[in-house]
């Protein structure tokens, strides 16, 4: 154990200097449609897309659903997170339908469009799919769901959603 903190130690101080020196600040945006007006958070897009590694396995050597599961609520909550112009929640998984097993390799890509918004919800399909063989365009839909999401203020209770504006 003492051997792993020397090295670990003898590992940060081969950083070059200034390595942890303030890093470039970026202007925060309250309201996520600022950062692209253009974006329809109705319409199909790909939000989310991620490696499927042997850490997120299950005791037969397949994707842990719960995993999957996991990346469809990341994915989903970015179209809501932009429909409610700030923070959101998961409520509610409506239906979650698994289609066939995803394999370590996978390129596991997550498409989501809002459906419906409520006074303070908003329910989002998302559709999960893979690319196994690299040299193809194929895919396989692994996956979907449908989530309800709700719209939170600060500090953390619902709130009522307001249409981004038009442009």
């Amino acid at each position: 154990a003492a051997k792993g903190r020397e090295e670990s130690r003898r590992l940060i101080r081969l950083r070059p200097p200034g390595y942890n020196a303030r890093l470039p600040t970026r202007k925060r945006h309250d309201r996520m449609h600022d950062i692209d007006p253009d974006y329809d958070f109705r319409q199909r897009h790909l939000t989310y897309r991620v490696l499927a590694m042997p850490a997120d396995t299950n005791a037969y050597g397949d994707i842990f659903g719960g995993w999957l599961m996991s990346q469809a609520d990341l994915a989903g909550s970015l179209p809501a997170h932009h429909a409610a112009n700030g923070r959101v929640a998961t409520v509610a998984v409506n239906s979650f339908q698994f289609i066939r097993p995803v394999l370590v390799g996978d390129l596991v890509s997550c498409y989501a469009w809002v459906t419906r918004i409520g006074n303070s919800s908003i329910e989002v399909r998302v559709e999960v799919e893979i690319h196994r063989e690299r040299r193809t365009d194929v895919t396989h839909k692994v996956a979907e769901a449908v989530l309800t999401y709700v719209a939170l203020t600060k500090e953390g209770k619902p709130r009522r959603i307001t249409e981004p504006d038009a442009g």
